[in-house]
């Protein structure tokens, strides 16, 4: 999804940037939804959205939702379970920048807090909005669509300026977006890669999935990722969990340590033909095999940490 409209002809610069934000669906007991509408020091001024933003580095998802909306709202709430995650990029004409977002979106439940807005931060004014009362007013597409109403562009001379902090890490630091997959078959078997030689976890079997690409959806990148690495074709079933892995001790290239912030999506994704699981040139390098396994075959395997988690196995 692309948010406004395009920019520029044949020729132009642009740097493609990510971020990932964390976001929250909070209901009162008469159905209407809590909304925030940026302020003037936001990338969209007067338009609204789900009280959420960036997630800061090393931070998890539920606990930068659960501070984002402390933040802009003054409420105090728990996140409960994920229930989307989307992407757009938004185009930056003045900076030369494509701003890919992914975007996790949380119930959340109100806990405390006074109601307020953040008019010297990210919204001047919170609201509750029916779903007829929100589609009067300018939305964030990600926000439309997740309250089922009709996604509308953004106006192309809606003023733009970047998110608020550093656009460019620190080389020593890095955060990815990834999305995996608890494929299975109409036999109940599992679909498992095995990492490859010079990549961490080398030799542990991982679920299908890996990072996006930029402008690619969470959804789509995981079934791309599942023929590359199995030549499988899959649907996906559910979303089912988010994890977070973070290493301030990674080796990244050439051996040189990396402060390493994983986003990691699950979904559950079933292959309805499965054929033998193939390895494809596409997938990289970085997986070595890939193979159908019963259930009962699971747990003797030697796993990740989070293909353990979501086949119910411990691993070793």
């Amino acid at each position: 999804m692309i948010d406004g409209a395009g920019w520029g002809g044949e020729g132009d610069l642009v740097e493609e940037l990510r971020r990932i934000g964390a976001y929250g669906v909070l209901w009162d007991d008469g159905g209407r939804v809590l909304l925030a509408r940026g302020s003037e020091r936001c990338p969209y001024p007067g338009v609204w959205q789900l009280p959420g933003g960036g997630i800061e580095h090393a931070e998890h998802p539920a606990r930068a939702v659960e501070r984002e909306f402390a933040e802009e709202t003054g409420l105090v709430v728990a996140a409960g379970a994920i229930r989307a995650a989307v992407a757009d990029v938004a185009l930056y004409p003045a900076g030369g920048v494509a701003m890919h977002t992914d975007r996790l979106v949380f119930e959340v439940e109100a806990r405390g807090g006074e109601l307020r807005p953040e008019p010297a931060g990210g919204s001047d004014e919170v609201g509750w909005f029916t779903p007829d009362e929100a589609a009067a007013v300018p939305l964030m597409p990600f926000t439309a669509e997740l309250l089922g109403l009709p996604v509308s562009p953004l106006p192309a001379d809606l003023p733009r300026a970047l998110p608020p902090g550093p656009a460019v890490p620190p080389v020593d630091r890095r955060q990815r977006f990834a999305a995996y997959g608890l494929v299975t078959d109409p036999a109940g078997r599992v679909l498992l890669t095995m990492i490859a030689d010079g990549y961490p976890g080398a030799g542990k079997w991982h679920l299908p999935g890996g990072g996006t690409d930029h402008g690619e959806q969470p959804a789509a990148g995981l079934l791309r990722e599942l023929v590359e690495e199995a030549g499988q074709l899959g649907r996906v079933v559910d979303l089912m969990a988010v994890d977070n892995l973070h290493n301030p001790a990674a080796l990244g290239p050439e051996g040189r340590p990396l402060d390493w912030h994983g986003v990691r999506v699950i979904y559950d994704v079933r292959v309805d033909v499965p054929t033998d699981a193939v390895v494809t040139e596409l997938a990289g390098g970085s997986t070595a095999r890939a193979a159908w396994f019963a259930p009962e075959q699971v747990s003797g395997l030697r796993m990740t940490d989070v293909a353990a988690r979501a086949t119910g196995h411990r691993g070793r």
